[in-house]
């Protein structure tokens, strides 16, 4: 994440100044009461714990093994030391800016200040001999109001900062983590009852006994993330491989990732399936591998031949790809985003609801930026123009709800075109002397074949 827009800090100042007081009076409120050498037990786990969290997951909300901790300190220290523990969360072992550490500490004040509130209302207190069973309902409804507000403050400067819906980042962190949220959460009452089980003796030790397993499950969990990295370095490899091979398609791939997830959130597609989708729009045209170079970089029409060899590049992507298992959706998208929906494509001449949801909505991502950028057989239209040629084909060529998500995504957010073109745009040279119609936007795209106006 970048740096932060003034909105986005606006928005940290405002967490920070609701969550301040709430600290100064849950050490005025509970010192009395407080359980001392229990807080600064869970304290000092806190701090170690919460320092491994999952580092290098794509996951928005990123669930740390301090969620144990922080849930466990509601039956044992009570809510005003739950809010006293949260402020821990400023000691975490993870270099980070301030600004972040501030949000974190703050917002993780608000949820623990939440939780213990809901666990109050519901007649949960400190865990004792016989109060197990009668805890069960307060506390699940305090791991509740932790998860939301968390969730919801996360979201919400993810939504700030990065001018996504705060309804599809909400919902895309909580699908991808309610599960997991509730599992550490129910893992913090095991501890708290080990913790304060009367003649057990077994005290902070009960740490060991919860906390080691999943210190275990944990390790597993990075060894995949590690894999997943090694995958996006291994997709990032090939993409160089192709554009190696065209200069004029430099970054092709990666734009029309990056359009492809902008169609989608537009469209409101769950975040799981945006991650899909990014590397389908990525790996789109590996299959540009096996089509010669000359070919490629030709700066004229293609031949029907010479078309037929470019048509076998999205089999030819699926068949090098296949293997990789995490791509999952991804492959439809990348065997199918030259179909049309009047069924004048290809691979396999598919049409309308026929054609997979990724391939349609890469197929207006890749012929944005097709005609936005420079090739070796033309030059490149500006935005506008080609917005307007997208709206044009919506129906005939393209999903017509997809090409205006694009077109509402680009009005908010904008698009940067290549900086340094090697040819002028359209709008810059003479008329085009073909129909609006027979323009094709790139070298492996139908619409120019289908016009019947194909060189030979």
């Amino acid at each position: 994440m970048g740096p932060l827009s003034s909105r986005a800090r606006l928005f940290v100042s405002a967490v920070v100044l609701a969550a301040a007081p709430l600290p100064v009076i849950a050490a005025w409120q509970g010192h009395a009461g407080l359980r001392l050498r229990d807080l600064i037990a869970l304290s000092l786990l806190f701090v170690v714990t919460d320092s491994i969290g999952t580092r290098g997951s794509r996951d928005l909300a990123t669930i740390a093994l301090g969620s144990v901790t922080a849930m466990a300190a509601l039956p044992l220290v009570g809510g005003w030391g739950a809010i006293l523990l949260a402020c821990t969360c400023a000691f975490d072992y993870d270099p980070q800016p301030a600004i972040k550490r501030l949000f974190n500490t703050s917002q993780m004040v608000l949820a623990a200040g939440g939780s213990a509130l809901a666990y109050s209302l519901l007649g949960g207190r400190e865990i004792e001999v016989g109060s197990f069973p009668g805890l069960l309902v307060p506390f699940v409804a305090a791991l509740m109001a932790h998860c939301v507000i968390n969730g919801l403050l996360v979201a919400s400067i993810v939504s700030i900062h990065q001018g996504v819906p705060l309804r599809i980042v909400f919902q895309g962190t909580m699908s991808g983590s309610v599960a997991g949220y509730f599992g550490y959460g129910l893992f913090g009452l095991m501890l708290a009852v080990l913790w304060a089980k009367p003649g057990a003796d077994v005290g902070p030790a009960a740490a060991l006994l919860v906390l080691l397993p999943l210190f275990v499950a944990r390790w597993a969990y990075e060894q995949y993330a590690e894999q997943q990295r090694a995958y996006d370095r291994t997709v990032r490899t090939l993409i160089a491989a192709v554009e190696t091979k065209d200069l004029y398609t430099r970054g092709h791939s990666e734009r029309v990732s990056v359009a492809s997830v902008l169609i989608a959130r537009e469209i409101g597609m769950r975040e799981d399936r945006v991650d899909s989708l990014r590397y389908a729009g990525m790996l789109h045209d590996i299959g540009k591998l096996g089509v010669p170079t000359r070919v490629l970089q030709k700066t004229g029409r293609l031949s029907p031949e010479e078309f037929a060899t470019v048509q076998l590049h999205p089999m030819r992507g699926l068949e090098m790809v296949r293997e990789i298992e995490f791509l999952d959706e991804a492959f439809a998208g990348i065997m199918h985003h030259h179909e049309r929906l009047d069924g004048m494509g290809y691979p396999m001449g598919l049409q309308g609801d026929e054609i997979p949801e990724f391939a349609r909505v890469i197929a207006v991502a890749d012929a944005f930026d097709s005609m936005t950028t420079t090739r070796s057989y033309r030059g490149a239209r500006s935005v506008e123009n080609a917005l307007v040629e997208l709206r044009r084909c919506a129906g005939s060529q393209f999903e017509p709800h997809m090409v205006e998500a694009l077109i509402a995504a680009v009005e908010v957010q904008g698009w940067e075109t290549e900086t340094t073109p090697l040819f002028p745009t359209l709008d810059q040279v003479a008329p085009d002397p073909m129909p609006v119609g027979a323009r094709y936007y790139d070298h492996d795209d139908p619409t120019e074949y289908v016009a019947g106006r194909n060189a030979s």
